[in-house]
């Protein structure tokens, strides 16, 4: 079994437990000797956020690779593996795509589509937990939440890229009437793919069913990090027409705010075609890798 070194001194975690708290203390041996204790971290949070920029070592966990929350409930295991609508599927905790188990500080998952697994628990803080695989050598870092203070924001801006692409088109929806007048102003619907950051852009008419959208423009995307957490920036880079840079802000879990500096216009685009992703093989699958977007060196333009 890998070595214990982050569980070593005692942590408090509060677990509510027959309408009252208790508090759990968790230990070297307490894990590891007590299934029930093991259950009980594995439940003392709603939610334990997967922070995969985090995850150590050259294998996956394909359940934990997809989900960005997963939480443990009375034996069923629930994944959030969208950001949209994270907050309010499944009361929060999302969908169940399993079963688990606890024996002396590992947790046996039955997952539906992947099948077996056992991952040993360790705790690394009072809100820290580490899942380990020893198959493949690689550990899974989750900070743990309650529904009620669940940092949604930071979900939000840190997998920002995965948002985009949450949605069949974006399609706009606002134009502010203030801002000068510029080619953007023309194109009514973008495109956002996965793995090699191509969009697309079409000038259609709004309203326009999906199915008849045409593509006029295409390029290369980029979101970038900048100094001020809160602000991310986007990059459209054209095929032979140069490129437009905004400010990239999110509204809700559908709409994005796009601030064009150059023109100072502000534009909204509502997400249409939500693409789910479910544990079904036959459903579409995504799973997470490390962000590490660049770093811009701006400064917020936008007043707000």
């Amino acid at each position: 079994m890998k070595s214990k070194k982050s569980l070593f001194g005692l942590l408090g975690i509060l677990l509510l437990v027959s309408s009252c708290y208790t508090e759990v203390i968790i230990e070297d041996d307490f894990i590891v000797e007590s299934a029930f204790n093991t259950d009980q971290v594995l439940q003392s949070h709603d939610l334990w956020y997967i922070d995969i920029n985090a995850t150590d070592g050259n294998g996956e966990v394909p359940f934990l690779q997809r989900a960005f929350t997963v939480s443990f409930n009375n034996g069923i295991l629930f994944a959030n593996n969208n950001i949209v609508g994270i907050g309010g599927t499944g009361n929060g905790l999302g969908i169940a795509i399993g079963n688990y188990g606890t024996r002396n500080g590992v947790v046996d998952v039955d997952h539906d589509l992947d099948g077996l697994w056992s991952l040993e628990v360790f705790a690394v803080n009072n809100s820290t937990i580490e899942l380990y695989d020893a198959r493949s050598g690689t550990s899974y870092f989750l900070n743990g939440y309650q529904r009620g203070n669940f940092d949604y924001d930071r979900v939000f801006y840190e997998n920002i890229n995965y948002l985009l692409q949450e949605y069949d088109v974006w399609e706009k929806t606002f134009t502010s009437q203030s801002g000068i007048l510029n080619e953007f102003d023309e194109q009514n619907y973008l495109q956002f793919f996965s793995g090699n950051n191509f969009f697309r852009s079409s000038i259609d008419k709004p309203g326009t069913a999906l199915a008849n959208l045409r593509w006029d423009y295409e390029g290369g995307y980029e979101v970038f990090d900048t100094n001020d957490e809160t602000l991310k920036t986007l990059t459209l880079d054209y095929d032979f027409l140069g490129n437009d840079y905004f400010e990239l802000y999110v509204i809700d879990d559908e709409t994005i705010e796009l601030y064009h500096v150059a023109s100072e216009t502000v534009y909204e685009f509502g997400g249409r075609g939500f693409v789910q992703y479910l544990k079904s093989e036959n459903k579409v699958s995504r799973k997470r890798t490390k962000i590490n977007n660049k770093k811009m060196n701006v400064t917020r333009k936008r007043k707000v």
